[in-house]
């Protein structure tokens, strides 16, 4: 029987840096992950350049059945804390959006920084473990795994979602909070590519490829950035962005012209320039290709602008205001970049992540019903909840 102060679940963000912060704090740390390697999500994201924070990680860009839980360790453990660290490393970034940082190279170099932090603290990990049974002794826990017997007094599950199963993703987090009887909320696939009904996926499939700025509006919210039309439907910022808020049987509305007001464009544009055709004027807004399939809704678009009717100008202005792409669920976990929903965070402490119910044990990062908007916030909070945990584990 081999026994340590800490064993961590999970060789993801939040578990490594979570291990880190225990070892210098003298603790003796063990993390354990099923996969053959470390961090694997942490490679693949943001294209292989990991958007590894958000300068404005506030609360408001989170969900959660409990909104409040994320502020404590936002506020701890900033994301000008994680730059700061970064920055020591000698991490070479590049800031793609405002506040959004992105590895320069790859998302390797990220990687290695956290492993370096590991071996600094003197934490231990182990992967192509598998966890077979978690027993709760009077004081700590004891696992069986493939490699043997290990005793802890703290368990912290860092286990992540149940996106992108392909990388190793499972629910086993899942079943360790059902194991110890904590609440869980429903879950689904979230920043997720969305899927649309056949007849209009053979219609725009023309179309994969061709990227545009868009608003995307469902249940009242909101985001204007670029869309991507694929093969299988519609991906890009702004459908991963409102996938978080739209369901199957919401309406989606896509605004193709977000940055004008179409009905005061066209109307001068009829005005000044009567001659112009409808299609001409499109084809200088819109990708040409996309253009070619709307003629097949708008047959009188070869028209001069003075031929049209206000009320045809009214029909072009609500196809592409409101075009509707008949939407008809989302990709899944597959390619999903996180889960939504999770274990109730009124299970645990938004001080320390310790289960209220379950002394020495703690949950955090993805696992928890806390979810991030596209664009940094979910690493940064990987980084905020694993400090916090850190630090009493």
């Amino acid at each position: 029987m081999e026994h340590f102060d800490v064993v961590i679940i999970g060789a993801g963000a939040s578990g490594l840096f979570c291990a880190a912060q225990a070892g210098y704090r003298g603790r003796k740390v063990l993390v354990l992950d099923h996969a053959n390697k470390a961090g694997k999500k942490i490679l693949m994201s943001g294209g292989g350049r990991c958007n590894f924070t958000n300068l404005d990680a506030a609360p408001k860009h989170f969900l959660s059945e409990n909104p409040h839980f994320c502020i404590s360790a936002l506020k701890r453990y900033t994301s000008y804390d994680f730059v700061e660290l970064v920055d020591r490393h000698g991490l070479e970034y590049v800031e793609k959006a405002p506040g959004q940082y992105f590895c320069e190279h790859s998302a390797k170099d990220l990687l290695t920084i956290l492993l370096t932090e590991c071996e600094w603290s003197g934490s231990e990990i182990r992967l192509d473990t598998k966890i077979n049974t978690i027993n709760k002794l009077e004081n700590g826990f004891k696992l069986a795994t493939s490699g043997g017997q290990i005793q802890c007094e703290s368990l912290v599950v860092a286990t992540g979602g149940l996106s992108i199963p392909t990388l190793g993703a499972s629910g086993f987090g899942y079943q360790i909070a059902e194991q110890f009887d904590l609440k869980l909320l429903p879950r689904r696939a979230s920043l997720v590519p969305i899927t649309i009904q056949p007849i209009m996926k053979e219609k725009l499939s023309t179309l994969s490829g061709i990227s545009l700025d868009i608003e995307a509006t469902a249940n009242g919210v909101t985001f204007k950035e670029p869309m991507l039309f694929t093969h299988r439907g519609i991906s890009g910022p702004a459908i991963l962005q409102i996938s978080n808020f739209w369901q199957p049987g919401d309406e989606l509305q896509l605004n193709l012209l977000p940055d004008m007001d179409p009905d005061a464009h066209f109307k001068t544009l009829r005005q000044d320039k009567p001659k112009r055709a409808l299609e001409t004027e499109l084809n200088s807004l819109l990708p040409k290709r996309f253009v070619e399939v709307m003629k097949q809704d708008v047959p009188w678009m070869t028209k001069p602008m003075a031929e049209l009717s206000n009320e045809q100008l009214a029909q072009v202005i609500q196809y592409l205001t409101h075009f509707d792409v008949q939407p008809n669920g989302t990709e899944g976990y597959r390619t999903a970049e996180v889960t939504l929903g999770g274990v109730d965070t009124n299970e645990v402490s938004s001080k320390t992540f310790e289960c209220n119910n379950v002394k020495g044990l703690y949950l955090i990062g993805e696992v928890l019903d806390v979810t991030g908007w596209l664009g940094g916030y979910n690493f940064q909070f990987a980084w905020s909840s694993g400090f916090a945990a850190g630090q009493f584990v």
